[in-house]
């Protein structure tokens, strides 16, 4: 499959975008509602005029139609038709770039056995829920054998349940084809679910690429540590195997367990929404759980982020402004913190690694 290179793509979104994809990668373009993710798609797929150059495997593609550009694009807007089955809206694209029927009838079998969706063939759209429309959508858009694959926020109209399970099943199905695949979203969760590598898209312009963990660890400035959150990043002195895919890691004076199967662990991080306080001792286990006081509140329209020193730490902790209200917070003041388990992450050593 091929790999992709923008150099200098400028447009009505665009700044001056430089970006590499490599053959058979999954990248992630990650960045905040406006901030020219769809747009940069729509110039791979030669939707939309740009300044600069599309380069597929060495080669520039700036000149060629949509048609000949050898993608698959599934749109943020699903467009099923509906007066159409599910065979016939997998077989829709094939017939018109004029496929023998033999061969039609083929590749619809094979793509509704690909996406497990073979009892739907006779369905009517509006008869799919919405994870069956997705998959539907994704043969389609795979049906012609496109060397490049566009997803336009996929799963943003789905269920967190049936959006989860589908990103496995993507993820399955691009290692399965090994095609090279650009994935867009806002949701860091889900970027760093699905990418072999992220790309930060901020105003029109890429800060930072990498694996997923370079950027959580060490975001390149300060827009991109804005867009992700400002993780907490401790430093660990000690690591300690409790079985179970868990560890604990002493992080000057606190223990903190983390899940992790590796043999070391050099950093821990973790999201200040992903903080919880309360200025009374909340039940449970004694699991991630100190006391902290209260050093700095900051507050805008969408959070409260409160500085909170613990174990000789600096905590950062975010919530809404309402919850913050309600609990009456002040500085100096003595709180109780939980660090949510299943939300820490992990760099290892690269020795461990």
């Amino acid at each position: 499959m091929p790999a992709i290179e923008l150099r200098n793509i400028r447009n009505f979104a665009c700044r001056g975008v430089n970006l590499e994809v490599t053959s058979g990668e999954l990248l992630v373009l990650l960045g905040p509602n406006g901030a020219g993710k769809t747009t940069l798609l729509n110039v791979i797929a030669g939707l939309v005029e740009y300044e600069g150059s599309v380069f597929f495997d060495g080669v520039p593609v700036d000149g060629l139609p949509p048609q000949r550009r050898g993608v698959g694009y599934l749109f943020q807007n699903l467009v099923l038709f509906p007066h159409l089955n599910v065979a016939s809206n997998i077989a829709y694209g094939l017939r018109a770039r004029g496929w023998p029927r033999e061969r039609v009838k083929a590749r619809v079998e094979e793509l509704l056995e690909l996406m497990r969706i073979k009892h739907l063939a006779s369905r009517y759209p509006r008869h799919l829920s919405g994870g069956e429309k997705q998959r539907v959508a994704l043969a389609r858009a795979l049906a012609p054998s496109p060397k490049i694959l566009l997803l336009d926020e996929p799963l943003s109209s789905l269920d967190l349940q049936t959006s989860k399970y589908l990103r496995s099943e993507l993820k399955r199905l691009q290692r399965e084809l090994g095609i090279t695949t650009l994935y867009v979203t806002h949701e860091l969760a889900e970027a760093e679910e699905m990418a072999d590598r992220l790309a930060i898209l901020l105003d029109g312009r890429i800060e930072q690429a990498g694996k997923p963990k370079e950027v959580f660890f060490c975001p390149a400035n300060e827009k991109v540590a804005a867009f992700i959150g400002a993780p907490n990043i401790l430093e660990c002195d000690s690591f300690r195997s409790l079985g179970h895919g868990l560890v604990e890691v002493s992080c000057g004076g606190l223990s903190i367990v983390v899940p992790h199967e590796g043999d070391s662990v050099q950093k821990i991080a973790l999201l200040p929404r992903d903080i919880y306080v309360s200025p009374t001792k909340p039940p449970g286990p004694e699991v991630n759980r100190f006391k902290g006081v209260i050093s700095e509140i900051k507050a805008t329209p969408m959070s409260v982020r409160m500085t909170i020193e613990a174990g000789g730490k600096r905590l950062l902790a975010e919530m809404p402004p309402h919850i913050f209200e309600s609990m009456g917070l002040k500085v100096g003041q003595e709180v109780f913190l939980i660090l949510k388990l299943r939300r820490i992450k992990v760099y290892e050593n690269e020795a461990g690694e």
